[in-house]
């Protein structure tokens, strides 16, 4: 899964409709409903404020709106646009200022998903990595070989009689750094996995 690292406008005319489409990075579905609210005040004048959005993984939520345009020739058009090209954690609303002539269904279809299309080549697209939460207690005799297999993936250490630390690890690569702690320590460290987490 992949996701977007900044906010992008993008902004088209289509047959005198004016088609404003923003990309918005989001966490939670508060923070999208948060996002649309603000749209949906700075263009109060506008005909439509058509949406969809995509959030989290296994599974995804997802939701698009029309916002008054014939059924399923926004939203839709939209929410596909984000779902082919991997998306999540993703909003994208577009606003419709019409401009006088009617564009028919696949006008429609095409002019709300040509604005999300053409908007995410200005986005700059990161990769959504599952990391796993895992705490490791070693003695302080194997400390330092712990902190090497370990390398840039601490993000917690506590020194006690025995050092506690916390590490996320790159899914892809756990087994393998659970095994090696396992060798060096030979068998000595504990570890125990906290959770995972998307992280970009």
């Amino acid at each position: 899964m992949y996701t977007i690292k900044n906010t992008v406008t993008y902004e088209q005319i289509i047959n005198k409709s004016r088609f404003i489409c923003y990309l918005f990075p989001v966490k939670d579905v508060s923070e999208a409903n948060e996002i649309l609210a603000n749209i949906r005040k700075k263009h109060y004048d506008a005909n439509h404020n058509c949406y969809g959005y995509i959030i989290g993984t296994n599974p995804p939520t997802a939701k698009s709106s029309d916002d008054g345009e014939p059924s399923q020739t926004a939203g839709v058009p939209i929410f596909e646009v984000l779902k082919k090209n991997n998306l999540t954690n993703v909003i994208a609303i577009v606003t419709r200022y019409f401009g006088g002539v009617k564009l028919g269904a696949g006008g429609l279809i095409r002019a709300y998903g040509s604005s999300v299309s053409e908007a995410l080549k200005l986005a700059e697209i990161v990769k959504i990595e599952k990391k796993v939460i895992m705490e490791i207690i070693a003695d302080y005799a194997h400390v330092d070989s712990v902190q090497r297999i370990l390398e840039n993936h601490i993000i917690d250490r506590i020194f006690s009689d025995k050092v506690n630390l916390k590490a996320e690890i790159p899914e892809n690569e756990f087994e393998r750094i659970k095994r090696e702690l396992t060798e060096v320590s030979k068998g000595a460290v504990e570890t125990k996995v906290l959770g995972t987490k998307d992280s970009v």
